[in-house]
């Protein structure tokens, strides 16, 4: 299988050169990577540039945006730079993290995975992050269903009905929804564990709490589920406050009347889908 690579980066010198080196390391090549250098202002271009020099396949766009590390449309609207430079000719295309390292036949198990069923839309393994001690650890805050954001793959297809990723924050929910609204499954991989160098959530301003729940309701949630997933999320968390900042936000958003991420059709085949999960976790 053929598949492209999308990397947007914004100073990530920390963390690229591991990312890089994961992907060059792969037991099945990737046709092309795109590393978008958003608006960097630390070596992460010259690292770029040792690989794009190195490695035919690794290409290099700039671009400018907001230096503001906002969940959702920061990241997306580079990941977007970076789809202009790619064709169709490609069976899976990666929207991969600058700070994740895969394990070398990541993508070979992944290829394996869409061509054993054509129903699978979206893929992906597990993130495990280091503890005070230095341990690799699972974080994986949502159900075990759930690719993480970080690391997704995406059949063509599948891709392009859900018509691309969102620019905004529960992007990385509402491609799976919207996957399944239109007959995709959804496929994690136990034994795929990938590295994630930097916590979630480490950079997110004040502003990016209010998202969360903003997104709840631009997916059309409802305020019912909206506040049983808040309250989920906040044990999970172990921050009470997330409850709150996520109520805030949606009320917000419905306040000012945000524009919906999906149609009524789709948010209501949402909120069935929920409520099944729900049920299915109260009553097993």
């Amino acid at each position: 299988m053929n598949y492209y690579i999308i990397i947007p980066a914004h100073n990530e010198d920390q963390f690229l050169h591991d990312t890089l080196h994961s992907v060059v390391k792969q037991t099945v090549s990737p046709k092309k990577v795109v590393v978008v250098n958003d608006n960097s202002t630390d070596n992460t271009e010259h690292i770029i540039d040792r690989f794009t020099s190195e490695y035919s396949f690794v290409t290099k766009v700039n671009t400018k945006s907001s230096t503001a590390h906002m969940p959702g449309s920061k990241v997306i609207n580079a990941f977007n730079k970076g789809l202009e430079l790619l064709d169709e000719d490609y069976d899976f295309l990666v929207k991969l993290d600058a700070d994740i390292i895969l394990p070398d036949s990541y993508f070979e198990r992944i290829a394996q995975i869409f061509s054993s069923d054509p129903k699978i839309g979206i893929a992906g393994g597990f993130i495990f992050e280091q503890d005070k001690n230095g341990e690799w650890k699972l974080n994986h805050p949502m159900d075990k269903s759930h690719v993480r954001g970080a690391f997704k793959a995406y059949r063509k297809s599948c891709f392009n009905t859900i018509g691309g990723l969102k620019t905004a924050m529960g992007w990385d929910t509402v491609d799976e929804l919207l996957a399944q609204y239109n007959g995709y499954n959804i496929y994690t991989d136990t034994s795929l564990h990938a590295k994630h160098l930097r916590p979630l959530g480490n950079a997110y301003n004040k502003k990016a709490k209010l998202l969360q729940g903003k997104a709840m309701y631009t997916m059309r949630y409802g305020f019912r589920i909206t506040l049983i997933a808040s309250l989920k999320m906040a044990i999970k968390q172990k921050k009470p406050k997330a409850f709150w900042d996520n109520l805030q936000g949606y009320f917000l958003a419905r306040n000012e009347k945000a524009d919906f991420l999906v149609s009524p059709l789709e948010g209501k085949f949402i909120r069935e889908l929920r409520w099944k999960k729900i049920k299915a976790k109260l009553f097993n």
